[in-house]
């Protein structure tokens, strides 16, 4: 099968090569996926160049990038029902503490990595659920119901930010999102009710404003640029569900005013989510699928041997939703 793979942390253009190599027979609970579409995301980008706190090397002398994706499966190994077969599925956790990830032709992966789509869902839309789908989910919903609140979601046109705006709006919730000026429109039209610039020297003032009691939780990419000001923003007891950081991996937490307000900063990582909850935010994003009311969007779809110029736009400033790969 074909593959883009790297051996050693680098440049994309640098490191990553097509090659041939064989497809692996699945061994018991797993199967083989035809993969439609590979999910890119910026933590593929960050892995391959080495950028992960800690880690000097790869942890495999070969690695076929990326987690998410979507695809059909072809064959079955040992405890599986051949019925599964020409199932439609979509892939969580590809190449989280394994070797081989979806930028390829086929998949081997344990079942328990894979999850029937919907019957509508294409398998664009199947790929973005992994790791931007999960996100979101769970930065919405991780704490239950969302009705009647006021959320905050952070960098509302990317790919996480994207589908918060509408699993939020779903869950009855008022939304405030902050992204680039230019990506205003687009924002509004995900469905937020009011858009701000991150950049405004006002924002505090411009939220207040619409939310004069504070917003009841922010889903956050950025919590190490943001949090000298997001405590003025939060009620008391309020939550700050943190996916990200990548601009301020080492931030100073300004203790004291947040201590006061018992403001929780909930941190998760979305590929060791406890199976409870995962399939809480799996059954969150198919209800609204299938409910009209989450659409995933697609910024760009590259060729498999694109991979490079996929994950450098991944890492690129206004992207409009997902970043595919078409196998």
């Amino acid at each position: 099968m074909k593959v883009i793979a790297y051996e050693k942390f680098g440049p994309a253009t640098e490191v990553l090569k097509l090659q041939n190599i064989k497809t692996e027979k699945p061994k018991q609970k797993e199967v083989v996926i035809k993969l439609k579409y590979s999910g890119v995301n910026p933590s593929d980008a960050k892995a391959r160049a080495g950028n992960r706190p800690g880690v000097l090397k790869p942890d495999y002398d070969l690695i076929i990038p990326h987690s998410d994706g979507s695809g059909v499966i072809e064959d079955v190994g040992i405890g599986l029902d051949r019925s599964l077969i020409g199932n439609h599925v979509w892939i969580r956790n590809g190449q989280w503490k394994r070797p081989f990830g979806t930028a390829a032709e086929y998949i081997t992966i344990p079942i328990e990595n894979t999850v029937e789509m919907p019957n509508k869902m294409t398998f664009q839309e199947g790929a973005t659920m992994g790791i931007p789908g999960l996100t979101a989910a769970q930065g919405v919903f991780g704490s239950g119901s969302v009705k009647g609140q006021t959320l905050l979601v952070s960098g509302g046109n990317g790919a996480v930010g994207h589908l918060a705006i509408q699993l939020a709006k779903w869950g009855g919730a008022k939304v405030i999102s902050t992204g680039s000026q230019s990506n205003s429109h687009s924002i509004l039209n995900n469905g937020a009710d009011y858009f701000f610039d991150y950049s405004s020297d006002n924002l505090v003032s411009q939220i207040l404003e619409v939310a004069p009691e504070g917003v009841d939780r922010v889903i956050e990419v950025e919590f190490g640029l943001n949090l000298t000001w997001l405590h003025q923003v939060v009620k008391p007891n309020g939550t700050i569900a943190v996916y990200g950081s990548a601009k301020e991996m080492n931030p100073t937490i300004p203790f004291g005013l947040y201590l006061f307000k018992a403001i929780k900063i909930d941190i998760f990582l979305i590929y060791i989510l406890p199976q409870k909850q995962r399939e809480l935010a799996i059954n969150f994003l198919h209800s609204a699928f299938e409910q009209k009311a989450l659409t995933p969007k697609i910024d760009s779809i590259f060729k498999l041997e694109d991979c490079a110029l996929a994950q450098n736009r991944t890492l690129e400033s206004g992207r409009n939703g997902a970043v595919l790969l078409e196998i």
